[in-house]
């Protein structure tokens, strides 16, 4: 890079760093760029650049590859519905011995010493009810995210890596589908920003076609984007936890392409900006 490009790119990046500093991201981890190597470790870099740079980090995880490799370990079978992962006391097992164990452990081992590794039952950080609209098994609703623990951690300059099992007042446990986790931590800790990494670029009109990109989502249309069949399966809990987090005060939500190297800084500190960006009219 020649020094007029790098110069270019620091004075791009200045206002960003600027609107930031101090300011709470929240990032929703999953796909390709957790189960890619270089990417993971590309993600986890990029997390502890923001925090140096004095951006507060939370990530939150699933970890689905994981889980369904496990499933299959044992030979049981991985049941989905409207996109949400069926689990059965069996498979809730398992859930929490890979996300808050395995996959958990393996992200925070990567943040040179600044990553903290928690789940929704540590410190009653995540608080649920058994998810009732639909049988799931042990899938939970966040009914109440306490953020002290984090709070203390984010203060402290760490950055809390959460994994999404959560549990019930009875201390029963319960699998929580990690994007509708994120925008409940997101909204807890008033954050300025919720991101979610996808394996795609972002939300598109024609789902085999990366050119049909939808750029930006009012609230106002998200609705018309479902009957359509554009926000489908997987997508429908990831862009209603982004939404829920837009309507309580959380500035910014969007998708980006985990599959891009560093898409975490592009997206934060560049002009260009990456993915589908939701927003509510009047409030940007």
């Amino acid at each position: 890079m020649k020094n007029e490009e790098m110069a270019l790119l620091f004075s791009e990046a200045t206002p960003y760093i600027q609107k930031y500093h101090g300011k709470t991201l929240v990032i929703k981890y999953g796909g390709n760029a957790m189960v890619n190597d270089e990417l993971k470790l590309a993600v986890m870099n990029d997390l502890v650049t923001l925090t140096l740079l004095g951006v507060r980090v939370v990530l939150v995880h699933g970890g689905g590859p994981a889980i369904n490799a496990m499933l299959k370990k044992v030979g049981k079978e991985s049941k989905f519905v409207n996109g949400l992962r069926y689990t059965d006391k069996e498979t809730m097992a398992i859930v929490q011995q890979v996300l808050a164990g395995q996959v958990n452990k393996d992200l925070v081992a990567l943040l040179k010493g600044r990553g903290v590794g928690l789940c929704g039952m540590d410190g009653h950080l995540i608080t649920c009810s058994r998810k009732s609209d639909t049988d799931l098994g042990y899938v939970g609703n966040v009914e109440k995210v306490d953020t002290t623990l984090v709070e203390h951690l984010l203060s402290d300059g760490f950055i809390p890596v959460i994994a999404t099992v959560g549990m019930d007042d009875n201390g029963i446990p319960y699998n929580i589908n990690a994007d509708t986790a994120a925008a409940a931590i997101a909204i807890a800790l008033h954050a300025e920003k919720l991101v979610s990494m996808t394996d795609i670029v972002g939300l598109l009109y024609n789902k085999d076609d990366e050119s049909t990109l939808i750029p930006e989502v009012e609230l106002s249309e998200i609705a018309g984007y479902k009957a359509a069949g554009v926000i489908a399966g997987g997508m429908i809990p990831k862009i209603d936890g982004m939404a829920d987090a837009i309507y309580e005060g959380v500035h910014e939500a969007v998708i980006i392409d985990g599959r891009v190297p560093h898409s975490v800084l592009l997206e934060m500190f560049s002009d260009r900006g990456s993915g589908t960006l939701f927003y509510r009219r009047g409030s940007r």
